[in-house]
């Protein structure tokens, strides 16, 4: 296998240079370029966020594309990653607290009955998950020391509760521990999450975890494509999603699918006030950056043109 040639270093005056006369980029602020530059990384930023205004054929950026335009982008995903991420949060904190209660209503405070494999739907498929997720339980119960409230649980009743320490746990571990649980108390938990089915929340959790791993470390969100995807929803249909066969084109595994599924699990005042805040984002973007085209941004990051109705629909 034949390897390209490693990239040299380049000091930030170096990789101005090669924007300015190799890659046709427009740069009127050097000193500003320059220390974005050095706060975030020409891979992180340029490598990053330029593929909007960039033609791989000519290997050169579009007529009119200045380093701003570059860096308004980065701007915008970064505070599209703190409003996915918070709201997000909502949704990890209701989960978290459901578990625990319909838990501990059904099998009592003692951290024992969290660490025992029959009080989950302990079949052969599960097994391993099981034992996966009791063994990060059992750590917490028993031998963490980081978290005040744990240890105050284990020195004072010598007893860590179920809802002490699934504070502890991911998002991820938690949307497992759903998903794990006895037909019965998943279906308590899901009633909490009205518009959709135990089966559907488990899709929804699981892929709005990787958005929030996405928003924690900081990685590029607007055109995140995810490995995996939400169920068809009344949304798609409402909003009339083109196909490909049997499959929606947009809105089930990027950022648009993360847009539904707040619809469907955060409450009505909720997903509106999130709604505002991120049609905000898109405007001012859009306002900002002369050289990038409004559509073309939709457009990577999944959103169907007229996708603002999202926040007059009914769920059904």
């Amino acid at each position: 296998m034949t390897y390209r040639p490693i990239k040299p270093f380049l000091s930030y005056e170096d990789q101005i240079r090669n924007l300015i006369e190799r890659k046709g980029l427009s740069i009127d602020d050097v000193p500003t370029a320059v220390s974005a530059l050095e706060d975030i990384s020409y891979y992180a930023l340029v490598g990053g966020y330029k593929d909007l205004f960039y033609d791989p054929m000519t290997r050169k950026y579009y007529p009119g594309t200045a380093f701003s335009d570059i860096l308004a982008l980065y701007r915008f995903d970064h505070a599209l990653r703190r409003l996915f991420f918070s709201n997000i949060c909502v949704i990890e904190e209701k989960l978290r607290s459901h578990i625990s209660y319909h838990f501990v209503e059904t099998y009592g405070e003692e951290q024992a009955n969290y660490l025992t494999a029959t009080n989950y739907a302990n079949t052969r498929r599960n097994r391993s998950d099981i034992s996966g997720l009791i063994r990060i339980l059992g750590h917490i119960a028993i031998h963490d020391r980081q978290h005040g409230s744990v240890v105050y649980q284990r020195t004072t009743y010598n007893n860590v509760p179920l809802w002490a320490a699934i504070r502890i746990l991911t998002f991820g571990q938690s949307s497992k521990m759903y998903s794990l649980l006895q037909p019965s108390v998943k279906a308590k938990v899901s009633h909490h999450f009205e518009h959709v089915t135990e089966r559907e929340l488990i899709q929804h959790i699981r892929f709005l975890t990787d958005i929030r791993n996405v928003c924690a470390h900081n990685e590029r969100l607007f055109s995140h494509i995810d490995r995996y995807e939400i169920p068809d929803t009344g949304i798609h249909e409402k909003l009339s999603i083109q196909k490909n066969g049997d499959h929606y084109i947009c809105g089930k595994n990027d950022l648009f699918a993360a847009v539904i599924s707040l619809k469907y699990l955060l409450g009505k005042p909720d997903f509106l006030e999130f709604k505002r805040q991120l049609n905000r984002e898109i405007s001012k973007v859009i306002r900002h950056s002369l050289s990038l085209d409004g559509q073309v941004l939709l457009t990577a990051m999944g959103f169907p043109s007229d996708w603002k109705r999202i926040g007059r629909m009914g769920i059904t």
